[in-house]
């Protein structure tokens, strides 16, 4: 899965051709989760509080580019 951003340990994954909805991976320390591109809400896993709001951060100011990905 090629890794798109790395950030306070916090990787950042996408899967090509990969199925609805458009999502985007997120791990940190060990935590997994599947965030929907479009709402910014995950979909599968979670991450520790703080995690989760560097990742919706970066995510809302990403969010044209990981569409058009």
């Amino acid at each position: 899965m090629p890794e798109l951003c790395r950030f306070y340990g916090i990787i950042i994954r996408m899967y090509f051709m990969d199925h609805n909805p458009p999502h985007f991976h997120a791990e940190y320390q060990g935590a997994r989760a599947e965030f929907d591109i479009r709402t910014l809400e995950i979909i599968a896993g979670g991450l520790p509080a703080r995690a989760h709001a560097l990742v919706l951060e970066w995510a809302a100011q990403h969010r044209q580019d990981l569409m058009n990905n």
